[in-house]
């Protein structure tokens, strides 16, 4: 016999902090008057804005062991809880963590501690990532990798990760000091895991020629190379990653890692070692994207053995149906990147495994609501749907540029006919 009703609790009332923003809850009615549940709402986020307050309060005691026990209690209460993390950048932890972080006076644990509570703040919304930035995070955190203790320099190496990875950090942060990425360099040796966050922050920061160029001076491809065969699978990953990025339409780049030896072994097997089919598709497809652009620069012919019996099945495989979405779309792309000015190889792809049928069900994902389990799995399919369209114009493009017989095989699929007349009618 209720009814429902919205209310908001606006900016500003009480001791809630302006930038929390406005409040909406949704009641049930039942008998009891609307300010009754509009006040009640009011004490919550009080309470909740209460006990943010005295996590930060805390960080100005003078006592540095309660100092130290209420960061520990930070990092615990923020811990997969983003309202909690944004109450506490509102009210201001984000400047006093920086304080503690760069004095010499505090503990090593407490350093340490600082920047776990920064990078579980960073991995909260893009909100809290630009608040972090504005608090000028990276210039301290940078800073603090001088030190000599390896658990600190692990602590702010995977917070910068965290900010790095993120759309909305402006990467030239990293480029701004010069002597950064030698010292970066000089890290990567002493543990996994400054391996995996440094290779993983290169290969998220290097998006112009003058990125890869900067790495490439200061002996990216010397320091990087031989954690291709690092025991960690995520080192691995990472610094095949990197060499992604740093050959990306760099011919310096890619005619240097056609001669580098890793472990007696020239590069390029090391690559099609990584293409194999018992290895993980990320690290199939990568290493795939290696070589394309080593052929693509002329480091790598486009008749060796590497490339027609390795990598061209390895990406046409890559454009199957049963791989995931963002898997198909990047294989169809860089497959047409690597045969885009070859004849041989558009010929070639274009008898391999059906290729041309395949792309076919590019515009007609997903077939069926039920082949996909996970709702939201097939909520983002539904959203990307049309990068595999793009992806397999892209593929027919490449595959036709050249030889007018298959440019007919291609036009003569009725499936394809009446998948580009059904994209046009939805693009109208």
């Amino acid at each position: 016999g209720g009814e429902f009703r919205c209310f908001k609790v606006e900016e500003g009332i009480g001791v809630l902090p302006t930038g929390l923003g406005s409040v909406g809850c949704l009641v049930l009615l039942s008998g009891c008057e609307p300010f009754s549940y509009k006040f009640s709402l009011f004490l919550a986020m009080q309470e909740v804005t209460a006990t943010s307050r005295h996590y930060v309060d805390r960080l100005f005691d003078p006592d540095p062991q309660k100092v130290l026990q209420g960061v520990i209690d930070m990092k615990n209460a923020v811990i997969g809880n983003n309202k909690q993390k944004a109450n506490l950048i509102v009210l201001g932890a984000v400047p006093r963590l920086l304080y503690l972080l760069q004095q010499s006076s505090s503990s090593a644990e407490l350093r340490t501690e600082c920047a776990v509570v920064l990078g579980s703040l960073a991995m909260g919304t893009e909100n809290n990532i630009k608040s972090l930035v504005d608090c000028h995070i990276i210039p301290a955190l940078l800073q603090g990798l001088v030190c000599p203790d390896l658990v600190f320099i692990e602590a702010c190496l995977r917070c910068l990760r965290t900010v790095f990875i993120s759309p909305v950090t402006p990467v030239q942060l990293l480029y701004t000091d010069p002597t950064v990425i030698p010292h970066l360099m000089s890290l990567l040796s002493r543990s996994q895991r400054t391996q995996e966050y440094i290779t993983q922050i290169f290969s998220h920061c290097c998006k112009t020629p003058e990125h890869q160029t900067i790495l490439f001076n200061h002996g990216a491809i010397q320091n990087i190379a031989p954690l291709l065969i690092s025991p960690s699978f995520k080192v691995r990953m990472q610094a095949l990653k990197c060499f992604s990025v740093l050959a990306y339409e760099n011919t310096q780049v890619s005619m240097t890692l056609v001669n580098v030896l890793v472990d007696g072994e020239l590069l390029s097997q090391v690559f099609v070692r990584m293409m194999q089919r018992d290895n993980p598709i990320e690290m199939q497809l990568t290493a795939a994207k290696c070589l394309t652009y080593m052929c693509r620069a002329g480091a790598i012919r486009t008749d060796d053995n590497c490339i027609v019996l390795k990598t061209l099945p390895c990406l046409v495989r890559m454009c199957s149906k049963d791989r995931l979405l963002e898997e198909r779309v990047e294989g169809a792309e860089t497959l047409a990147f690597l045969m885009e000015p070859d004849v041989e190889l558009q010929r070639i792809a274009s008898v391999t495994d059906h290729l041309v049928a395949m792309l076919a069900d590019y515009f007609k994902y997903p077939s069926s609501v039920n082949a996909i389990t996970d709702i939201k799995r097939l909520d983002h399919d539904l959203k990307h749907a049309h990068e595999l369209r793009q992806a397999a114009f892209k593929l027919y493009a490449s595959l036709g540029s050249n030889d007018e017989d298959i440019r007919k095989k291609v036009r003569l699929r009725p499936d394809f006919i009446n998948s580009f007349f059904l994209t046009q009618l939805k693009v109208k």
